[in-house]
């Protein structure tokens, strides 16, 4: 193990946060259970007071395959997953191409695009250093309860990668902002959208200080350049109230905020 000083304002996607001192887990460490575990920080708010965090180093971005089964570790990008499934023609992985951030992200939400959730893939994790089949960890839209931290999952190899898929799922983008951000900012309600619900209580372009409710899809909270935590939190709780008083539904939240 080794500390690493991260500075959140460059690596989170939001560019919120400052340099932190964050605690590198090694192959064979003993994972401590008091600090709280990050990724790329593609869904994460961090407060000016964080808990004590870690992250797995590069130890945990190998992939390999053995017989008919794939395994990755958690610290892998999803960019190389999706680069690896299409060199070796595998198929399964194209909806990761949507998707920023880690292998390990993925799985502590069950992450996904449409109909498709790294779940409906998923083989077995590797948690705190036992195999868990992905049967027997309870899971749902947008949420896994691993019961620990992820070093490595597996997956049974399924050839024939769709290239048509992965660009129609790249195609969905085109209504997201470019500005940096946190991803979707609330989970969407049964049969509704979060962003709807936003944008139908007027806070589509809604900003304070530097951050805004996007003009391009009101589900996403943009940094137009010098946003803060405080501001952002003011929005996000702002939207939570605004759609409880007007529709009676409690958005919950997607990113983590810490």
């Amino acid at each position: 193990m080794f500390f690493k000083t991260i500075d959140f304002s460059k690596y989170s996607s939001i560019k919120i946060g400052q340099p932190a001192k964050v605690l590198m887990v090694e192959k064979d460490d003993q994972i401590p259970q008091n600090r709280y575990l990050i990724g790329g920080a593609n869904n994460l708010l961090l407060s000016p007071n964080p808990p004590p965090l870690m992250m797995l180093s590069k130890d945990f971005s190998a992939i390999s395959q053995k017989d008919d089964m794939l395994t990755i570790g958690a610290a892998m990008p999803t960019g190389r997953m999706v680069s690896y499934a299409k060199k070796h023609d595998i198929s399964g992985f194209e909806f990761c191409s949507k998707l920023p951030g880690t292998l390990g992200g993925m799985l502590a939400m069950n992450a996904g695009v449409k109909e498709y959730e790294i779940f409906n893939i998923l083989h077995s994790v590797e948690i705190n250093g036992k195999w868990i089949p992905a049967k027997e960890i309870e899971y749902g839209y947008r949420f896994a309860k691993l019961e620990g931290v992820a070093a490595r999952a597996r997956f049974k190899i399924q050839k024939g990668f769709n290239q048509e898929l992965l660009e129609n799922l790249l195609n969905l983008r085109s209504n997201q902002p470019s500005l940096p951000s946190a991803g979707s900012i609330f989970k969407n309600p049964k049969d509704d959208y979060a962003g709807r619900l936003i944008e139908a209580v007027g806070l589509k372009g809604a900003k304070r200080g530097d951050m805004q409710w996007s003009e391009m899809h009101a589900n996403f909270l943009v940094n137009l350049g010098k946003g803060n935590f405080f501001d952002a939190l003011y929005l996000i709780n702002l939207a939570k109230e605004k759609v409880y008083n007007t529709f009676g539904v409690n958005l919950q939240e997607e990113i983590k905020i810490l």
